[in-house]
């Protein structure tokens, strides 16, 4: 009897063994890279976070008072922040008011080089209802200007902060049209 058990007992842990070994792998979770992001969809969407709260603080500068200045400068890094802090201070050293809003139209992921932690993004603005006004009242912006801009931006992302910072804006060609 004790021999008819063990064998059952034996046949069952062969069965069980060998089912397990049939049974699919559980899918593998995707691991952060050394930039912090998980996916290229993740990384995307922290890049588009991050230009979005860049056109809604430039939407919220009041160029009469510097302190509106820090949130946009909070969401850029380098040479982007250096041009972008000597533009808002000569303006508002010049008494330049601005008014009306930019309008984010399309934004799309180009490049995620994760590499280097680096995710390009391409844009259309729409800035018509945008005007930088002097003292005397007349507008600076150039009757040429598009009423569309179609930009690149270049994020960089901060591996301790998960967070991105736009290293440059530029003009651009090709997709997506604007």
């Amino acid at each position: 009897m004790i021999a008819r058990r063990s064998a059952v007992l034996l046949a069952t842990v062969a069965l069980v063994t060998a089912l397990a070994a049939c049974a699919p792998a559980a899918a593998p979770k995707p691991s952060p890279t050394p930039t912090g992001f998980a996916s290229k969809e993740e990384a995307f969407a922290a890049a588009e976070k991050t230009y979005r709260e860049y056109v809604d603080a430039l939407n919220e500068v009041d160029l009469s008072d510097p302190a509106t200045f820090e949130p946009v400068f909070s969401v850029m890094a380098g040479s982007a922040v250096e041009n972008e802090r000597k533009t808002l201070s000569e303006y508002h050293a010049e008494k330049m008011t601005v008014e009306g809003q930019a309008r984010i139209t399309k934004l799309e992921p180009l490049e995620w080089m994760p590499e280097d932690g680096r995710a390009k993004l391409g844009g259309c603005l729409d800035v018509s209802e945008i005007d930088v006004v002097n003292p005397s009242g007349k507008s600076i912006v150039s009757d040429s200007r598009p009423d569309v801009q179609s930009v690149l931006i270049t994020l960089e992302s901060d591996i301790r902060t998960r967070a991105f910072k736009i290293v440059s804006l530029d003009g651009r060609d090709g997709e997506p049209s604007c």
